[in-house]
């Protein structure tokens, strides 16, 4: 396929029809190309779902790229499925379609212990809201899950106080809320309504943390031995100014 433009459809299909041959495959990153071969809003995706029912071993799926808009293609899709053997499943674009989000809530993945969402911008073709992420943050439905990003979205405040009350917080072991325009806002729901001392690790690169609020996280968590990435900080006073890592 070229690295632009076209959709991921007849990679997935000739995987899938492969299956049979690559008996051993235990993890795949599709699309796996760095900013110098194709910016990350060019590389455009299909129905991933297809990949996953022809290989019920598989135990990491990552992809990267996600709308359709550049080349025409139907953008990224997951539909609904059940897999027993699938542990991490990583999306990174620059904005995440709300039907992968839904997908992902109908599907039943009970071996499911780190995803990854980077859920991007508007302008790059976010339709995802926080509403769209309460399956997921109800915990109901990835029994397993320990490790949770929520990453590289340009509403990371309204992420981070939607994740402070979610009940799947008290099972998980790291969570990631970076790369997106976190600032203060957001950092003070996060602490305010529960302790997230039982975390292993708590990763906030690249945000919009003042000095004062960076050190309070660091006061709260650390002592407890969490592990907290604060590096990446950004300076923007006007929220219109902010950026996430990865749009285009």
């Amino acid at each position: 396929m070229e690295a632009a433009g076209d959709s991921c459809h007849e990679v997935v299909e000739r995987l899938a029809g492969a299956a049979d041959r690559l008996t051993g495959l235990r993890a795949l990153y599709l699309a796996d190309l760095e900013f110098e071969e194709c910016e990350l809003s060019w590389i455009v995706q299909g129905d991933v779902s297809p990949f996953l029912a022809a290989y019920p071993g598989l135990e990491e799926l990552a992809v990267r790229g996600s709308g359709g808009g550049f080349g025409g293609g139907p953008g990224l899709e997951f539909t609904p499925l059940r897999h027993e053997g699938l542990r991490i499943l990583r999306f990174e674009n620059g904005g995440l379609p709300a039907e992968v989000v839904h997908g992902l809530a109908a599907s039943e993945l009970p071996a499911l212990e780190h995803l990854d969402l980077w859920l991007g911008t508007e302008s790059y073709g976010r339709t995802t809201t926080v509403a769209d992420l309460e399956p997921i943050l109800d915990g109901s439905r990835l029994p397993a899950l320990r490790r949770l990003g929520l990453r590289n979205a340009d509403n990371e405040d309204e992420v981070a106080a939607a994740v402070a009350s979610a009940p799947v917080v008290a099972e998980l072991t790291a969570l990631h809320l970076g790369r997106g325009t976190l600032s203060d806002e957001g950092a003070a729901a996060l602490l305010g309504v529960r302790p997230l001392v039982h975390l292993q690790e708590l990763d906030l690169h690249h945000h919009y943390l003042s000095d004062a609020m960076a050190e309070r996280i660091r006061q709260a968590l650390e002592p407890y031995g969490v592990k907290v990435d604060l590096s990446g900080r950004e300076d923007a006073d006007d929220p219109g100014e902010r950026y996430v890592a990865a749009g285009e």
